[in-house]
């Protein structure tokens, strides 16, 4: 009798979650044999499920992953180089709580993007907020920044985004403005927030890639020193992909 007021008023309150298990309780009369407090109980569950599901998917869409990757599809073989703990232990909290950073290290086609990609979804998972970018595409941004009288608001939307993940790293060398936006990016992070590296290059070939080598010193103390490492091994797979296809496999 009092069903369709209650489901119109959680309706007006957006209580969706709530709606739907009511609905599903009404159709199914094994509920009746619960409690009134084992009912509540469901529809108070089906309401929090429902709500963090729906902030797991905003913070996955805001995250612009390159890459739709999940951990449980990573491929952790001996000869990909992965320490499989080390891959298990950063798919978990602590290090981004930490505000620790992450460098992978791999050939064109290892599988660099997946796996940040993969983290960040993880990191998404542990209610954190992420950002991908590939770096040309980040140095664009910054330059238009700077045009248009944005770069602040910019440096500060970055700043709030608990784990930046920045691919294909130092794929060129950098002007001198591009390393200062970058040192003032990382400063902002420090001891705040984390940041994936992924990149082609080892880290000791990092430094050249800066213009300004004072500038590539502070860059390089904020972050090679407080960072897990991962070096990705083994031939190209998109390679391997493109011969298994040819091949009919």
């Amino acid at each position: 009798m009092l069903m369709q007021p209650t489901a119109d008023k959680l309706r007006d309150m957006r209580l969706y979650g709530m709606l739907a298990g009511l609905e599903e309780q009404s159709e199914n009369p094994e509920y009746q044999r619960l409690s009134f407090e084992e009912r509540l109980g469901f529809l108070v569950d089906r309401e929090w499920s429902d709500r963090q599901e729906k902030r797991l998917s905003s913070r996955i869409k805001k995250a612009r992953f390159r890459e739709r990757a999940l951990m449980e599809d990573l491929d952790l073989s001996p000869e990909r180089g992965l320490d499989r703990r080390q891959v298990l232990y950063l798919a978990q909290p602590d290090w981004i709580n930490n505000n620790l950073n992450t460098i992978i290290i791999g050939a064109t086609g290892t599988g660099k993007t997946y796996l940040a990609c993969a983290l960040g979804n993880a990191a998404c998972k542990n209610g954190f907020t992420v950002r991908y970018y590939q770096m040309a595409k980040m140095l664009r941004e910054l330059h238009a920044a700077h045009a248009d009288g944005t770069y602040e608001k910019l440096l500060a939307r970055l700043s709030k985004t608990k784990l930046l993940i920045l691919d294909d790293w130092l794929l060129d060398d950098l002007s001198l403005v591009q390393t200062r936006d970058l040192l003032e990016i990382i400063d902002d992070r420090y001891n705040k927030g984390s940041i994936i590296f992924a990149t082609q290059l080892p880290v000791s070939e990092w430094h050249p890639r800066f213009e300004d080598p004072t500038l590539a010193d502070a860059i390089m103390d904020r972050v090679v020193h407080n960072a897990y490492r991962l070096e990705l091994k083994g031939e190209s797979k998109r390679k391997r992909q493109k011969i298994l296809t040819q091949s009919g496999h």
